[in-house]
């Protein structure tokens, strides 16, 4: 049985930062490209960052560039996503997903929240 496992939410301050982690069980990781979304209260759940399977390439939303990194770890099947410079407006539940050709899986979410 696939799981996607995040961690690492919580919440922080503007213009703090944070670090999100997701880990893969029951799937061949590094065959998987992997992503992350978010969806903030009252609005549609946005890609914001992608990593190949052998991150050879990243992309990123506009919303997002400059301030969030992610990264894999194939040796560890867990993908990360560094969020720095963080706003209100990046408070959200951010999820993990697992993409290759039509197979997709998604984990239960972490929530962020950014607030003095």
């Amino acid at each position: 049985q696939v799981q996607l496992v995040e961690s690492g939410g919580g919440l922080v301050q503007p213009g703090g930062s944070l670090g999100l982690s997701c880990a893969a069980f029951g799937l061949t990781f590094s065959s998987y490209r992997m992503n992350w979304y978010r969806q903030a209260p009252g609005k549609e759940r946005e890609l914001i960052a992608g990593i190949s399977s052998a991150a050879g390439s990243t992309n990123y939303a506009d919303s997002v560039k400059g301030r969030f990194t992610i990264s894999r770890d194939n040796a560890k099947n867990t993908v990360y996503l560094q969020m720095n410079s963080l706003k209100p407006e990046d408070t959200a539940v951010y999820y993990c997903n697992a993409r290759r050709y039509t197979d997709g899986y998604w984990g239960k979410g972490t929530l962020v929240t950014v607030s003095s």
